[in-house]
């Protein structure tokens, strides 16, 4: 497939290699010719703009740095719009905003061409391997037809949705990783201070039957996504407990527990509203009722 590759920087640069390593016709464009020399050695063409870039190509990929660069190389003067054929597919592979690609992909369609949002995770040593994950959000006929080209980039490549739906999916992925470290440190500071060892700390969090790997296999699954709060496999009186000697050790220590607190004032409300019995994951039903929306799988 003849593939354009706009934005060959750290990770595009390694993403782009991978495309031309797999038999593909690369054309590329950067705003610095030099980090593109690289490429152009292996067999890659150079392009003068991201619209002549686009106008040699199936497929047109953007790696750029945030939504700001997007707009301007898709939509902007000598962008990608100006030059795409029609019935072409451009993807993005950045972490950008799924409202302006949605946009993106209404304007790019009343010339015919096909828009995608495909955001990557697993940094630059997996670009150089070739071992990304992929989110794409897009029409599953051209998700079908571009993904040969992607499994080139990645291992882990799976359509999210219509369009927008992987920049959705890469927020919620780097938001809650993001939040899961503040956590992280609130343990390991009130763990260290208290006395434990990091190491040893280490080793019986990852060693617990309850935490992160828990909730995404386990809980969410089977409990949140299936409404099923109310068998108590482990109660909320006791998560409430739990949550409160982490917090008041975190006083005695002088450790501020931001993260904990939050969740020990959710476990309160949780017991105000009666909910001692249930689940402890029945917190997951106050959130969903200040966001209007259920976290359910409807059954087959």
């Amino acid at each position: 497939m003849k593939v354009a590759f706009i934005g060959v920087g750290t990770m595009g640069g390694h993403m782009a290699a991978n495309v031309l390593k797999a038999g593909h016709e690369l054309i590329v464009f950067d705003t610095r010719r030099a980090t593109a020399e690289p490429l152009l050695a292996k067999g890659a063409r150079w392009a003068e703009s991201a619209a002549q870039a686009a106008q040699q190509a199936e497929l047109i990929l953007t790696s750029l740095p945030g939504p700001r660069e997007v707009e301007a190389v898709a939509l902007g003067e000598g962008g990608i719009l100006q030059g795409a054929p029609k019935d072409s597919v451009y993807a993005d592979l950045s972490t950008s905003s799924p409202t302006l690609i949605r946009r993106i992909a209404e304007t790019f369609k009343e010339q015919g061409i096909h828009v995608m949002d495909a955001p990557v995770s697993g940094g630059p040593n997996g670009a150089e391997a070739g071992t990304l994950q992929l989110m794409v959000g897009g029409d599953q006929a051209i998700y079908d037809r571009v993904r040969p080209v992607l499994l080139a980039i990645g291992t882990k490549v799976d359509r999210m949705g219509d369009v927008g739906a992987g920049a959705v999916t890469k927020l919620c992925h780097n938001m809650l990783g993001y939040s899961t470290a503040l956590a992280l440190a609130e343990a390991f500071t009130l763990g260290t201070k208290a006395g434990v060892a990091p190491e040893d700390l280490l080793k019986a969090i990852k060693g617990a039957a309850f935490g992160v790997h828990n909730s995404l296999n386990y809980r969410l699954p089977q409990v949140v996504f299936k409404n099923d709060f109310d068998v108590p496999r482990f109660a909320l009186r006791l998560a409430r407990k739990d949550v409160g000697l982490a917090t008041e050790l975190g006083r005695e220590y002088n450790v501020p527990m931001n993260v904990a607190s939050l969740a020990e004032q959710a476990l309160i409300e949780g017991m105000v509203r009666g909910w001692d019995n249930k689940d402890s994951s029945a917190i997951w039903l106050l959130q969903e009722e200040r966001a209007g929306v259920e976290v359910r799988v409807s059954e087959e």
